[in-house]
């Protein structure tokens, strides 16, 4: 893979314990690893939503190859959040790591 490719530094994201603004323990998200990527993104719609509108996009985020992310994480580029709805891997080459991922209507 070139790194040429990987352009966005973004941050991945799990849930895990962390303290509130009083001390408290709470459960939310804790960075867990930043790498570099490439983020691409393929459509996106706009609706309606508690007569708001609101917007939400359908993401391909590319990187290295890696076996330790699942769907239950998210990614954090700047101030957007890309839920991970599907990790696709490439098995053959051992390459790279695709993320089918959307933005907008998240668990942000």
């Amino acid at each position: 893979m070139r790194a040429g490719n990987l352009k966005q530094r973004v941050t991945i994201q799990t849930t895990g314990q962390t303290r509130d603004a009083g001390g408290q323990p709470s459960t939310g998200w804790i960075d867990y690893d930043t790498v570099w990527a490439g983020i691409r993104y393929l459509n996106g719609r706009q609706f309606l939503t508690a007569n708001a509108e609101a917007g939400s996009a359908t993401v391909s985020i590319r990187m290295r190859y890696r076996g330790d992310l699942t769907a239950a994480m998210r990614i954090v580029y700047g101030v957007k959040v890309f839920d991970i709805v599907a990790v696709l891997p490439d098995e053959a080459d051992r390459d790279h790591i695709d993320l089918a991922c959307t933005t907008g209507a998240n668990n942000g």
